[in-house]
């Protein structure tokens, strides 16, 4: 029963709001996460074609994020469980601040973790954009306080600056589905498939004011500059699990959006309107990343913004079409996974060292090896470095654009990766090998010993994953992501 992919982690998350008990409370996450992960793939295992009209459904696009999520959910429930036992009843002093950090009662935050999960899967199978607009919104309010989880200044800061920008924007997105129900003449439900078969019938400037504001609304929630100003505050400042969940997996449920009102605008003939759009956007995203990366000083600050930069990269592969939109549909699985990997070992960076100033970190290849290795394989994979999955995705809209004869496109993407890959490499190689200073940070005691099982795991995963389709693309997947991207409007 599709119902089961969000019932299971929304009733694992209310139990965990309600029951007592530390170890219980992590037991349901684990459970919820598992859960989750089975009801995905007997989904995706018995899949049937969504019924026409159908509130909830899963297409090729959905099913492909609905898969993100819930592999990189589990990674995430398992780096939690250690986090919050490591965390359970020490204070940790923060040296840039002079704030100590608290302990927060762990019910409120396994609950809105999982109903986290239950939100961003609603997004996944929704076949209406209203109740698409409902989920995404709903993301907002339950992850809110995950971002301020730590109750430092700038977490709450940061909270609150995601939770007024994306209102906003989720404010102009439910504008353009009253834009959608007026293109139909009020005859046409909001319904994907009504709108779709509809499509030669709908106004094409009220289908054009459409998804402008569907653009501007999801695309805030996606980190598309520049409405993307929430996003570096929110992704530096959450715990590394919440940040894994924020950049891998809730910047594609906003994508997905956007990709509805480029699929209908498809089926009405407009989809040039609507791709040169994102291709405006997606190269505008790179290029502001490819500035702010410049001399970045934090490191988890610039991942965040290594996240604005792949959404640029999706959207423009998208606006495209043809090969690159099908390339934009693998870059989403790479980055979802080089992302996860990296915000995961960012955060024992963090505990080892005591800082997100990229300075302060230095020799991390002698002080944890397995941490140092495993940061610098995200920085390669993360930058499209082969043989990680994310240089064959960029290789393939590189291709994409050529062979559409969009040369300038090209040119632009090909520079803005060079000065994004440069400016990573300034900051993360020193990190790696740089010698450590005279006098550097020390976190307490138990921080410098080997990195435990539950930090690796789920990391070692996600890093297999990456390099898995970096060497080899299975066919099955790639016909897979090539029928995403045809059904999501990319011709």
């Amino acid at each position: 029963m599709l119902l089961s992919i969000v019932l299971v982690p929304a009733v694992s998350g209310v139990l965990a709001l309600f029951i007592p008990g530390k170890a219980f409370r992590r037991l349901i996450l684990l459970a919820g996460g598992i859960g989750h992960a089975a009801a995905v793939s007997f989904e995706a295992w018995t899949r049937r074609p969504a019924s026409a009209g159908a509130w909830i459904g899963l297409d090729a696009p959905g099913l492909l994020f609905l898969l993100i999520t819930s592999l990189l959910f589990l990674a995430t429930a398992v780096y939690t469980v250690g986090y919050l036992d490591r965390e359970a009843n020490r204070t940790v002093r923060d040296r840039q601040e002079g704030f100590f950090f608290r302990n927060e009662p762990e019910a409120v935050f396994i609950g809105c973790l999982l109903l986290f999960l239950s939100t961003m899967s609603l997004v996944c199978i929704s076949r209406d954009m209203g109740l698409l607009w409902v989920a995404v919104e709903a993301t907002t309010l339950v992850s809110a306080p995950l971002i301020s989880f730590h109750r430092h200044h700038r977490s709450l800061e940061a909270t609150w600056k995601y939770l007024l920008i994306c209102s906003v924007g989720i404010a102009m997105a439910l504008l353009g589905n009253f834009f959608l129900a007026f293109a139909g003449h009020g005859k046409v439900h909001l319904n994907i498939d009504h709108l779709l078969s509809a499509g030669a019938a709908l106004d094409p400037l009220w289908l054009k004011a459409a998804f402008l504001a569907l653009l501007v609304g999801y695309g805030t929630k996606m980190g598309l500059a520049p409405l993307h100003t929430w996003l570096p505050d929110a992704h530096s400042e959450a715990p590394s699990m919440v940040s894994t969940l924020l950049s891998g997996a809730l910047l594609n449920c906003a994508f997905l959006g956007i990709l509805r009102g480029h699929s209908v605008l498809g089926a009405a003939g407009l989809g040039r309107f609507s791709g040169e759009l994102l291709v405006f956007f997606g190269l505008l995203s790179m290029s502001v990343s490819a500035a702010f990366l410049i001399n970045q000083a934090d490191y988890k600050r610039m991942l965040a913004y290594s996240s604005i930069e792949h959404m640029g990269i999706l959207a423009m592969g998208m606006g495209l079409g043809g090969l690159a939109a099908s390339g934009a549909m693998l870059h989403a699985v790479g980055h979802s996974l080089a992302k996860g990997m990296l915000f995961l070992t960012a955060g024992q960076l963090l505990h080892i060292y005591g800082s997100k100033a990229a300075g302060d970190v230095r020799s991390a290849l002698n002080t944890a090896p397995l941490v140092g290795l495993l940061w610098l394989a995200g920085f390669l994979a993360i930058t499209g470095s082969p043989p990680f999955g994310l240089f064959m995705s960029e290789l393939t809209i590189l291709k994409g654009a050529l062979e559409s004869g969009r040369w300038g496109v090209a040119a632009g993407y090909l520079a803005a990766l060079g000065v994004i890959f440069t400016a990573m490499a300034r900051t993360v190689l020193p990190m790696v090998f740089g010698q450590p200073a005279e006098d550097p940070p020390q976190a307490p005691g138990p921080s410098r010993r080997g990195s435990p099982l539950w930090v690796t795991a789920p990391v070692m995963l996600l890093a297999g994953c990456i390099l898995l389709i970096g060497v080899y693309v299975p066919p099955v997947l790639w016909r897979f992501v090539g029928r995403a991207a045809a059904l999501a409007g990319g011709r």
